[in-house]
């Protein structure tokens, strides 16, 4: 028995059955409502973790309905964005604030906005920006921090000048790769890696990083569908480790297509149960300090979810699937989050495990990092 079926088995899972009919089976739930769901969301500091979504009027509603308060983005990737950005906040500033600091979420919340919190999928924006003085690309990281750079991942897919990406899972951090971890820690900014970042890139940056707590704020699990885009249970403990935490994902190819479905042209939805199961997985395997919401939404973002190649190089794992079956059946966009919150709530997870998935595990995590 490997060590995948033995984890499994501890489950009560055979390798053959359906999982989240298995996990339906073997949990004892409680009898909630969607209103009991949302009264537990409003309890508790709710980040929205990797959220693509278009910045507009209308996905600002969408999160207030769903009582997010950190919306956490991928904006301020070059300077003419920021500029863009920092417009919208103004614009915006009665319902949305940028945040660069605990005690500036904690301050938005206070106030009743939402805080956007600035994150990057992959480095190479700082080799986007570089100056007749000739100054290292990496050198631009404290420009990228000043402006509210917090969580910063290495590499999005394809292999860069600072190591390999997901569909290069043996190549290793370069000497670049190596010198900007350096500098992300020494900036404390959170590092990101596994997911979109390769296997190998991945393990070399957790090497370095002793004493530090870093994430992979949005994949899904290669246990359960052998994809090159999700993570292997060695890097969840490891990642576990350092005391990071993990980002759940809601979209349905990386729940349901593996390596043998390359020339399948379409993944069929999955249903809400297995998702929950990526939960349940993750908390057997690392424990439930180390799990949190990383959605990775792009409502608003058909230029995405439906025209993009770089989401699913075609030639890679996936082709792009039409937008309502780009994530799974019940948790399409934020709005559902309470069908999510009623699962994990149904499947035995107490009030205080569960306030941890929605935030409390990546306040803990920015607290580390960033100072109180």
């Amino acid at each position: 028995m490997n060590r995948r079926e033995a984890l499994f088995s501890s489950l009560g899972i055979a390798t053959t059955l359906s999982v989240s009919t298995a996990f339906a089976n073997q949990t004892s739930g409680r009898s909630t409502t969607l209103k009991d769901a949302r009264r537990l969301q409003d309890s508790t500091l709710l980040v929205d973790q990797l959220d693509g979504s278009a910045m507009t009027d209308e996905y600002l509603d969408m999160l207030e309905s769903a009582g997010v308060d950190i919306w956490q983005g991928h904006g301020m990737s070059s300077f003419s964005n920021a500029t863009t950005m920092l417009n919208f906040f103004d614009k915006h500033s009665k319902r949305l604030v940028l945040v660069k600091s605990v005690r500036d979420i904690r301050q938005a919340h206070q106030d009743g906005k939402i805080g956007y919190l600035v994150g990057w999928q992959s480095a190479t924006y700082l080799t986007d920006e570089t100056d007749s003085w000739g100054l290292p690309p990496i050198e631009n990281l404290r420009t990228f921090w000043e402006l509210g750079l917090r969580i910063c991942g290495l590499i999005y897919n394809n292999t860069t000048v600072f190591g390999g990406g997901s569909l290069d899972p043996t190549l290793g951090l370069s000497r670049s790769g190596r010198r900007l971890v350096e500098q992300i820690h020494k900036q404390r900014i959170v590092l990101d890696v596994g997911g979109h970042t390769g296997d190998q890139t991945s393990y070399d940056a957790i090497a370095m990083s002793k004493g530090v707590p870093i994430i992979c704020s949005h994949t899904n699990l290669r246990a359960i569908a052998d994809n090159p885009r999700n993570m292997p249970d060695k890097m969840i403990e490891q990642i576990a480790a350092t005391g990071g935490v993990i980002g759940v994902t809601a979209v349905n190819d990386f729940h349901a297509r593996s390596r043998k479905d390359e020339k399948t042209r379409l993944t069929p939805q999955v249903g809400l149960d297995k998702h929950l199961d990526q939960y349940d997985y993750l908390k057997r395997l690392v424990g439930v300090d180390h799990i949190g919401l990383g959605c990775d939404f792009m409502y608003g973002r058909a230029d995405l979810t439906q025209t993009n190649p770089l989401l699913w190089p075609p030639d890679a794992y996936s082709a792009v699937p039409p937008a309502e079956m780009f994530m799974v059946k019940g948790y399409e966009k934020i709005t559902e989050l309470p069908n999510v919150t009623q699962g994990l709530m149904q499947r035995g997870w107490t009030d205080d495990e569960i306030r941890k998935v929605l935030g409390g595990n990546w306040m803990r995590v920015y607290e580390q990092v960033w100072g109180v």
